[in-house]
C-alpha cells in the first residue's frame, strides 16, 4: 500500500476549497492504480514516482492540473494533443470540479500505461533547442508583460536562452487564440518566478 507523504497532506490542506476534493481524488486514483507509488514534492507540487517520475498534480487560484511525465509516449491521441497545446499546464485540461475529470477507469488505465513505460525504461527524446528564432519581445506580449510587475521583473532577470524559450513558444502558436492563451500562461508562470520549462528542471 502507498505510504502517504505528509508534505502532500499539507499541500492539499492549504489549497483552495474547490481544489481539495480534486487533489484528494486524483491522489487516491494514483495510489489505487499504483500501490508502490512514492509520493514527493518537486518544484513545489505533488509528484508521484514509480521507477522514475510517473505523474504530478497541482492546484492554482482557479483550477487544478494533472499530468504524466512521459505523456509524449502514451497512446491516447486526445491526451497527447492536450499535452502539445500546453494551455492549461496539464494533460487533462483545466480542472475546476470533479465533474471535469474523465472516468476513474480511464485515469487509472493511463496511470498503468505510464507505469509500464517506466518499467521498460522508455525515455522521451529531448527536443533540440531552437536557436534561429528571434529573441526580440513581440509588442503585444511586451505590453501585457509590463502590466505585471512581478512577471516583467522575472523576464528581465532571465538569460537570453530562457527569454527565447518563452518567445519561441508564443511565436509558434498556430492561431490567435492559442497565442493569447500561451501569452497569459507565460505571464502567470513568470509572475511566479518560473522559466518556460520549469516542470522539467531539477
Amino acid at each position: 500500500m502507498a505510504i502517504q507523504n505528509k508534505a502532500i497532506d499539507a499541500y492539499i490542506a492549504k489549497s483552495a476549497d474547490f481544489a481539495k476534493p480534486i487533489l484528494i481524488h486524483l491522489r487516491k486514483l494514483v495510489q489505487e492504480a499504483c500501490p508502490e507509488v512514492e509520493e514527493k514534492i518537486k518544484w513545489g507540487m505533488p509528484f508521484f514516482d514509480y521507477k522514475g517520475p510517473l505523474c504530478n498534480m497541482a492546484a492554482f487560484k482557479q483550477h487544478c492540473s494533472f499530468g504524466f511525465w512521459k505523456v509524449a509516449l502514451m497512446k491516447d491521441p486526445v491526451l497527447v494533443r492536450t499535452a502539445e497545446s500546453e494551455v492549461a499546464m496539464g494533460h487533462l485540461g483545466r480542472i475546476t470540479t470533479l465533474k471535469d475529470l474523465p472516468k476513474d477507469t480511464k485515469i487509472k488505465a493511463w496511470i498503468k500505461e505510464a507505469m509500464k513505460l517506466n518499467e521498460i525504461g522508455l525515455k522521451v527524446e529531448k527536443k533540440k533547442k531552437v536557436i534561429d528564432k528571434p529573441t526580440v519581445l513581440p509588442n503585444d506580449v511586451a505590453t501585457l508583460l509590463k502590466k505585471n510587475k512581478e512577471a516583467f521583473k522575472t523576464y528581465q532577470a532571465f538569460s537570453e536562452a530562457k527569454k527565447r524559450e518563452y518567445i519561441v513558444w508564443i511565436e509558434e502558436s498556430k492561431t490567435e487564440t492559442t497565442r493569447v492563451k500561451r501569452t497569459n500562461q507565460a505571464i502567470e508562470w513568470m509572475a511566479e518566478g518560473k522559466s518556460r520549462n520549469w516542470k522539467y528542471q531539477n
